[in-house]
């Protein structure tokens, strides 16, 4: 199961380190916008859209990877105040919870990517960005990596609620017969 989940999690960090790459791009790209923009009064549609553009995989990609990371928000006055047990089965209840809401909305963009497709969407804007339709590939693809980051976390978080514990007396007993002999 370990191996299932650390394979998981490898593409999520892949398709992760593209959203902090993008992250980057997007810094930069800003900052060309605003000198073209207050020192060459210049302001090209494209580099606009494009910014826009960066923020989908940040946003889409990057969901998944904050969730790997626990950097997702979490309110835990409850939660911390469980013992092991009881904190993996409400990660497990959450993993499930993700799973659902990652799947539907996967289902659901499904049609709305097919259409962008047929009509070969670009940017209604003259001088805007053609190719908008593979754009939105980004819908479906970061909320597929969403379920497979919740699969992850339900099969690590079942591998914590049934794990047993070890019985302190079990354990002396067991050093105790290792030293004997």
């Amino acid at each position: 199961m370990k191996l299932v989940i650390d394979r998981l999690e490898w593409l999520v960090e892949l398709l992760g380190g593209l959203a902090r790459w993008c992250v980057l791009a997007l810094v930069l790209l800003v900052a060309v916008n605003v000198l073209l923009r207050y020192l060459f009064s210049i302001g090209p549609v494209a580099l606009q859209e494009l910014e826009w553009h960066l923020v989908s995989p940040i946003a889409l990609l990057g969901l998944a990877y904050s969730m790997k990371h626990r950097a997702d928000v979490r309110v835990d006055f409850l939660y911390d105040r469980f013992g092991r047990r009881g904190q993996a089965a409400v990660d497990i209840v959450a993993a499930l919870l993700t799973l659902a809401i990652g799947f539907i909305i996967t289902w659901l963009s499904i049609p709305y990517v097919t259409q962008s497709f047929q009509l070969l969407e670009g940017s209604p804007d003259p001088g805007g960005l053609p190719y908008r339709y593979l754009l939105k590939t980004l819908i479906p693809l970061g909320f597929a990596l969403l379920v497979l980051q919740g699969i992850a976390d339900a099969l690590r978080s079942l591998m914590v609620f049934v794990e047993r514990p070890i019985m302190p007396s079990l354990a002396a007993g067991e050093l105790l017969e290792e030293g004997a002999s």
